[in-house]
């Protein structure tokens, strides 16, 4: 039986911008040429003609956040402690096993940027795709904004997850879900529109702090979820393992046996 892979990560590129102001991330290359000297310094009397093209090696800096680029938020990135007063875990804190099983995404496709998702809706999808939630399966949630990756647009696109619809997921045992959105919840320009309108501060994050309630790390950033199936494929999504941080890049992975 033949396996393909999806990629489901989109290219931390200084070329793309997938992030609003404040974000901003940097890659510098250094050239096989340029690392020359590094290696003269290592070697007393080395020659560069002696070494295969005259090269070195090549090399990037990176400058980055830990929510840039496809990556898994921890619980620490949404409060300091849970609601029991217990400090909240950060994602090199978090159990291995969660971040690998089986994958199931929700189609939201056509609904409007900026709308809550409710649980009825995940039902719906859930009745109609044929599929009952087991614990630890790997919720995926394919938004209008996975058509706009690289567009200026991105960040404002797609549909969100608030406090109900999480609290929906994890009730069932979901400790991983992911959005190929710019965030969990709806992107900022809406929820700013309805802060401006409300003055509810609890509006502001609400998907993100409902692990405050009950744990959970959501995927942010995801792509080519419209390639995948509805069930039937395999996520792998482990983080990077940063001490002491609010989240950590993935290389999320789909696998499916075909």
């Amino acid at each position: 039986m033949a396996r393909r892979f999806i990629d489901l990560s989109i290219p931390i590129s200084n070329k793309i911008a997938a992030d609003p102001p404040g974000y901003e991330l940097s890659i510098d290359y250094v050239s096989h040429h340029e690392t020359l000297k590094i290696l003269h310094q290592r070697y007393d009397g080395l020659d560069a003609n002696d070494l295969p093209g005259a090269e070195g090696f090549a090399l990037e800096h990176v400058r980055l956040s830990t929510h840039n680029g496809t990556h898994v938020d921890a619980p620490w990135h949404y409060a300091s402690t849970m609601n029991d007063g217990t400090p909240s875990r950060t994602i090199d804190e978090m159990p291995l096993h969660w971040f690998f099983g089986p994958g199931v995404k929700l189609d939201f496709r056509h609904l409007a940027d900026g709308h809550v998702v409710q649980p009825h809706e995940i039902d719906a999808e859930l009745h109609r795709i044929g599929h009952t939630l087991h614990p630890f399966d790997i919720v995926l949630i394919n938004t209008s904004a996975g058509a706009h990756f690289g567009a200026p647009d991105y960040v404002q696109r797609g549909c969100g997850m608030g406090r109900a619809a999480t609290l929906h997921l994890t009730s069932m045992g979901i400790r991983v879900a992911g959005t190929d959105a710019w965030g969990w919840d709806v992107p900022v320009k809406f929820m700013a529109q309805r802060f401006a309108a409300t003055a509810d501060a609890s509006i502001i994050w609400e998907g993100h702090k409902a692990g405050r309630e009950r744990e959970y790390c959501n995927i942010e950033k995801l792509h080519n979820l419209a390639q995948l199936p509805a069930t039937g494929f395999t996520v792998s999504c482990f983080p990077v393992k940063i001490e002491g941080a609010s989240g950590g890049w993935t290389r999320a992975v789909a696998m499916l046996d075909e």
